[in-house]
């Protein structure tokens, strides 16, 4: 027989595992063709030159070169303006 009296169940007691997000070589680095740029959850990063993205809006490298970030206005439907960065591969 147990002499302590066992506690109640948790509803809370779950976690799911990082997803290591973010991006994984800076502007001003080099990079090699198929390396991974950025892993992302939506596009808050545009691909731009040399770059494409994955169907986990992963972005990645067609070249080898060296990375860079700049930014483009884009226009919603709702008529309304904002910065969107893009990154791109420029040939060494």
């Amino acid at each position: 027989m147990a002499h302590k009296k066992s506690a109640g169940t948790t509803k809370n007691g779950r976690d799911s595992n990082p997803k290591y997000l973010g991006i994984k070589i800076t502007p001003g680095a080099r990079a090699k063709a198929g390396s991974v740029l950025v892993r992302q959850r939506g596009t808050d990063i545009m691909a731009g030159k040399n770059v494409s993205m994955g169907k986990d809006h992963t972005l990645f490298s067609l070249i080898n070169g060296i990375v860079s970030l700049s930014y483009k206005r884009k226009t919603h439907f709702d008529n309304t303006t904002i910065k969107k960065k893009v990154l791109h591969v420029v040939a060494l």
